[in-house]
């Protein structure tokens, strides 16, 4: 079993390869409740649902403290008692590993609320 969230995000150049669909079917496995998105590019798309705006605007803040860190930045889509996550890899218009990681602490981040 990989542990997604214990990993680091490798620097993403424009010539990275993306991840294969036998490497996306794996590794999806690995986050539970994501959902892949192929239009208009491959994407990895959660939403969580929170009792208030409060919680979902500190979630957002630590989804954002989380992605300066990686040095890989999502989507967010806040509202009220909801927030909506998109990971993919700008650079290379699709996924890469570090989309999986950085799901895998969305998720680590959502279960400390």
């Amino acid at each position: 079993m990989v542990n997604l969230s214990s990993e680091s995000c490798e620097a993403c150049r424009m010539d990275a390869s993306k991840v294969s669909i036998s490497a996306i079917n794996t590794l999806i496995s690995e986050i539970k409740g994501w959902e892949l998105i192929t239009d208009p590019i491959d994407q990895l798309k959660k939403v969580y649902n929170f009792p208030d705006y409060k919680g979902a605007v500190d979630f957002s803040n630590k989804i954002a403290v989380m992605a300066d860190r990686e040095d890989h930045h999502p989507k967010i889509t806040l509202e009220w008692g909801k927030v909506s996550v998109l990971w993919w890899s700008h650079k290379i218009k699709g996924l890469h590993k570090n989309d999986f990681i950085c799901a895998a602490k969305t998720d680590n981040l959502y279960q400390e609320k």
